[in-house]
């Protein structure tokens, strides 16, 4: 991404977030370019680039009702459906290309120590990343607001570890999962520290499809936990990797998006745009 198009997002998240605090009164194209100090054309020009779709049609993938269809429109679950063969076009489920590597008892405990870690910075359709890499795979994926937060955050992680600032070409393999349609012929591998519940929560998000959503009690009947719910979304909100392990794609019940640890606003843009990128309107 060019370096204005991170200016395009932020814009754009505050659209998103005007538009949803205002949705029963359905606020026009020149009231929500207004809002943002934009132009109508403008504001059209740049929501249209990002998303493939207008504002009006994007806000329908993020409404209580839509969310509801997609949770209950198919007998099979969506895993089922994952771990289907043949599917084809932009819905492709690159997912199934990311494998999880637990990290071992000694490296979980200790900090890192003796772990070399390599960190980037990088642009994404949904503002600035940190990436990390250890030789084994990607560490830690993160949306941040500030560089120097986003780097204090990542060695909280792993205290012990020595850093170095350099973009590896496991790097770039993370970043072509942001684009979405053009298919992965390789597998990336994630490096992670976690327990054992989490990683199979991890892994069980790895099957949600692009364009789909899912519950967190479905996750809970997926790893044959069904009454840990609620230990569930810790782990689901303790997921190190952004995007790429796609924790933005569990809602409530009800509907209802719920939270998520780069915040509500971005996790709507992300549902909206897999939503209008795997459709293809």
């Amino acid at each position: 991404m060019h370096e204005s198009e991170s200016l395009n997002f932020k814009r754009i998240s505050e659209a998103i977030a005007f538009i949803q605090e205002n949705f029963q009164s359905q606020p026009s194209l020149e009231q929500i370019a207004e809002k943002i100090h934009l132009s109508p054309s403008h504001f059209q020009r740049i929501f249209s680039e990002w998303a493939g779709i207008s504002p009006k049609k994007f806000m329908q993938y993020l409404s209580v009702g839509y969310a509801k269809e997609l949770l209950r429109h198919r007998e099979r679950t969506l895993f089922d459906i994952a771990d289907e063969i043949g599917l084809s076009g932009t819905g492709r489920l690159h997912d199934l290309f990311v494998k999880i590597e637990g990290m071992t008892p000694g490296e979980y405990k200790n900090g890192g120590d003796n772990l070399s870690i390599e960190y980037s910075y990088s642009e994404s359709p949904f503002g600035e990343l940190i990436v990390a890499s250890t030789a084994k795979g990607i560490c830690h994926l993160s949306f941040i607001e500030d560089i120097t937060e986003g780097l204090k955050t990542l060695k909280s992680r792993f205290p012990k570890a020595r850093y170095l600032e350099a973009k590896s070409q496991v790097h770039r393999d993370a970043l072509s999962f942001f684009r979405i349609g053009l298919g992965n012929s390789k597998e990336l591998k994630l490096h992670l520290k976690g327990t054992d519940f989490q990683l199979n929560v991890w892994e069980a998000l790895l099957k949600i499809p692009q364009g789909e959503l899912t519950t967190y009690g479905a996750i809970a009947q997926k790893i044959n936990k069904p009454s840990a719910s609620r230990a569930i979304g810790t782990a689901i909100g303790s997921n190190p990797i952004a995007f790429l392990i796609p924790c933005h794609r569990v809602i409530q019940t009800s509907g209802n998006l719920g939270g998520y640890m780069w915040g509500v606003t971005r996790k709507s843009a992300i549902i909206g745009w897999e939503a209008a990128k795997v459709k293809g309107e």
